[in-house]
Order: structure tokens, then sequence, then C-alpha cells
């Protein structure tokens, strides 16, 4: 089981002093990687919660981070199918070439209407646009030269340099439904659960992806389960990833038996820590940083 840490993106804890803290120390306690996650927008009224209300951008937190950072892995949980796959491509070479090789890219079709309105993209056949967009990224990584006529994407012959060194980033699929999780074990290098998966059924969704992938002929040993652990230290009930620091540590080893491989504690998805004052909010993450440390 590897475990990461996401760094602060939401909220009045997500200062640049602060994710630099959370990303040097994640370093030094042994984290596997450090993670964000992206929200362009949030429309007016809308009761999605404090979590998206104000988020920094993915990628070039990762970016500054990199640069504080030697080891420790870097990854996107996950950037939304409505950006544009070209662009997307050149900025996450870049990040995977300065980086030294150490990004996870993982990608999301997108649920929010009004962020593909603001793109100015369809919201309709997200799937299928999902797909695309992923043969577009591995296209512009690995061919010299690039060419796409699909039915969302129209890439003219390209040479589209410098390559990712010392190779692609990883790429991680989300979803939750039966064909999002056939669509990882074809596409992907591993699957990311949502926010809010229920984790005590997460068993079910990792046979699935296990039997796809033994359907498409590819090889489950190298294929990435990860679990994004909406972590509520000291809070009541029985869900996994809530309670004390030894439940926590005792529900992290049970998901690993339910053949999880990776468990990164995002706390910008509790409210108590993106709703509260800046340094009670890092006092607490700090606590948890230490006490979940691998």
């Amino acid at each position: 089981m590897r475990i990461g840490f996401a760094v602060p993106q939401s909220g009045p804890w997500a200062t640049p002093e602060n994710m630099r803290r959370v990303a040097r120390r994640a370093e030094k306690l042994g984290y596997h990687e450090l993670w964000t996650f992206q929200r362009v927008l949030y429309p007016v009224g809308h009761p999605m919660g404090p979590t998206y209300r104000s988020v920094h951008d993915p990628l070039i937190t990762l970016a500054h981070l990199s640069a504080l950072t030697e080891r420790i892995g870097l990854g996107v949980a996950v950037i939304n199918a409505y950006v544009q796959p070209v662009v997307l491509a050149k900025q996450l070479a870049t990040l995977q070439t300065v980086a030294g090789g150490r990004i996870t890219a993982g990608i999301g079709l997108g649920w929010l209407p009004e962020e593909f309105a603001a793109a100015g993209v369809g919201f309709e056949r997200r799937g299928r646009r999902g797909e695309e967009f992923v043969e577009v990224l591995r296209k512009a990584w690995t061919d010299d030269v690039v060419e796409h006529d699909g039915d969302f994407y129209r890439v003219p012959p390209s040479h589209i340099d410098p390559k990712p060194v010392p190779g692609p980033p990883r790429i991680l699929l989300g979803g939750t439904a039966e064909v999002a999780l056939r669509r990882a074990a074809r596409l992907a290098d591993g699957w990311v659960s949502a926010s809010r998966e229920d984790l005590s059924a997460i068993a079910g969704r990792v046979d699935l992806i296990k039997g796809a992938l033994a359907e498409s002929g590819r090889d489950a040993a190298g294929f990435r389960i990860v679990c994004r652990g909406v972590t509520q230290v000291g809070a009541a009930g029985d869900r996994l990833l809530t309670g004390t620091y030894d439940k926590i540590k005792e529900d992290v080893a049970e998901l690993a038996a339910k053949g999880v491989t990776d468990v990164f504690h995002d706390l910008n998805f509790v409210r108590e820590i993106v709703t509260a004052d800046a340094k009670e909010a890092m006092r607490r993450a700090e606590e948890a940083l230490e006490a979940l440390a691998p």
C-alpha cells in the first residue's frame, strides 16, 4: 500500500506557505505522493459545498512544489476532459520533464455543466469524448508526427515536442459506473475513486476492474487502484477513514486487503478544515500528516 497526502488547495488554509510546508514534510516522512484536484468555477448558489468554493489550479501548484521536492510523486485527481487535450498534453509533458518523471495525471469526464459551458464544450457524449481525449494525450506524448481526426478533436499533422522525459506521465481514469471502470481497465494505468465513493463497496469495483483487465489481456500487476481518502480525524461513525488515528490506519490496511494499491489522505474535503481559520486548519493537518505517515 502506497500512502499519499493532498496539499492544501481549497479554502483559507491553502496558502503558498502551507502548501510548501506540507510538501516538504510529507517528503521527509516518506509519503509516496502529493495530490491536487481541479475545480475551475463555482456557480452562484450551487449547493456543492465549501471544498469547491475557492480552489487553486492543480498543475501550477504541482509545478511549484516540484521545485521544492526531489523524490515524492506528484499527482492530480482529476483534470476534467473539457479542457483542450493538446494544450494539456504540452503542460503535462513539461511538468513531467521538470519534475523528473514524478507525475501521475488523473483524467475525469467532468460533472458540472457550468464548467463545460464556460469552456465552450458540449456536455453530451462525455464518455466517448473522454476516450478520445486520452487517445490524443498519448499521441502527443509518443508520436513523432501527431495526427488525429476524430469526433471531438482534430490535430493536423504536427510535431508536438519536446516529448516528456523520462516518458509519458501515468494516466488514471475516474468514474464509478461499470462502463467507466471498464474504460479505465482498457485505456489507463490505473483508476482513482471519487470523494463520494462508498469505500465499504470498493472491493466490488476492484474485482470488476481486474476482470476487465483480464478480458483485455492486460497485466493487473502494475495497474493502480487509487483511493482518495476523505479522512476525518475524530469524527463519529463507522465510515472508513473516519475516527481515531489507530482506526484510520486499520482502515487503510483493510482497503489494502480489498485490492487498493494507493490511499491518499485528503483534508480538502473535510468541511471543518476548509472553513476553519488557516492556522487552526494547518495545526490539525500537520498533526494528521505526522500521525498517518507510512
